[in-house]
């Protein structure tokens, strides 16, 4: 079998940790854990044949259960923020934790990638896969319902991550689920992303406000910062005095994505001109939220002691858009009773 189980560690209360590890035929792997259902390594090879893990994380299952930058990490049941850290669903009120200004951020506090998850590794059509499984119980994180979530791992043989996500609930309740992977195509231990170059198939952004909640308004890029319809590199326009950057200490907006709804299409790009590896994006959600690591400081050391700074790496995190629950205008994270939330990202991997 093309996967690799092993004993990585143990919870608190002494619950078996374990590593999954995918490699497809060109040698290409990538490892997972049931702790979070997180991301560990994605090993790909540069222009040279040198093999290159591109995803930023920790080396230890003590560390992930801190993670506070979330490497890896899946993020439900709402990615992104929620203004006021509260929502209506059916006329009733519910009420999360503040944990971003007086906003809900990616549903934490009690996040998802700090529980273990049950797995099950198999091998198929598509290439070799990972599922993990959670159930989450009505009133988990302020959400209503009982949910019942998988996430599945595909490691295909055109060197593609693909991520499928499931959820199916008894009420109804907010789905609207990411990853929230921090990419750097030189290698995740090495150093500044900004010469990196990025394409995002989208005309306009969600303007938001000094707290990172949307405005309502669609902004196009043409003519400013955000523009990322021609292939740039992430350094050339961050330190424009230009409001959406000045509020997010650089880029940290949600991107409308021109594909037709719910159509599996190619959103993003990201290229590096010094490993020659190039990374695309596939999804069939709304939004993307570019962010880079405008936050990020070294107060923890990464795998094999990397120190990771502000705008060392980037996530692509496709997404309803941000406060989406709120803002009827948006398209709606709202998961009915009974019916079942299914989503697909892609990244997938190759050299220039």
């Amino acid at each position: 079998m093309a996967y690799k189980k092993e004993l990585w560690g143990n919870m608190p209360d002494g619950r078996e940790v374990y590593l999954y590890t995918l490699v497809n035929e060109n040698k290409v792997s990538a490892s997972f854990t049931n702790l979070g259902a997180v991301w560990v390594t994605m090993n790909v090879s540069d222009r040279n044949g040198k093999e290159t893990d591109v995803v930023l994380g920790y080396d230890s299952v003590s560390d992930y259960l801190l993670n506070p930058p979330h490497f890896g990490a899946p993020i439900g049941r709402n990615a992104n923020r929620i203004a006021g850290a509260k929502f209506m669903i059916n006329g009733k009120e519910y009420k999360l934790a503040a944990n971003n200004s007086t906003n809900n951020l990616h549903s934490g506090p009690d996040l998802y990638h700090s529980r273990l998850w049950d797995s099950e590794a198999e091998e198929n059509d598509m290439g070799t896969s990972v599922s993990f499984s959670l159930f989450s119980p009505d009133g988990d994180q302020g959400y209503p319902g009982n949910a019942n979530i998988t996430i599945t791992y595909t490691l295909t043989p055109d060197d593609g991550l693909k991520i499928d996500y499931h959820m199916i609930c008894d009420e109804d309740t907010v789905a609207n689920f990411t990853n929230h992977s921090y990419f750097n195509l030189d290698g995740h231990d090495s150093g500044s992303a900004l010469d990196q170059k990025v394409w995002i198939d989208a005309d306009t952004y969600t303007r938001a406000d000094e707290i990172s909640i949307p405005t309502g308004e669609f902004t196009p890029v043409k003519g400013t910062p955000m523009d990322f319809t021609v292939m740039k590199t992430i350094g050339q326009d961050i330190n424009e005095d230009y409001e959406a950057l000045v509020f997010g200490s650089g880029y940290d907006h949600n991107w409308v994505l021109n594909h037709p709804s719910k159509e599996l299409a190619l959103c993003a790009a990201s290229e590096s001109d010094k490993t020659g590896i190039r990374m695309e994006v596939y999804t069939d959600l709304p939004g993307m939220q570019f962010y880079t690591a405008n936050f990020l400081n070294d107060q923890m050391p990464g795998k094999g002691g990397a120190v990771y700074s502000k705008r060392c790496c980037y996530c692509f995190e496709t997404q309803y858009y941000p406060n989406a629950v709120n803002t009827p205008e948006f398209p709606s994270p709202i998961l009915k009773a009974g019916q079942e939330y299914q989503t697909t990202t892609i990244y997938k991997f190759s050299t220039i």
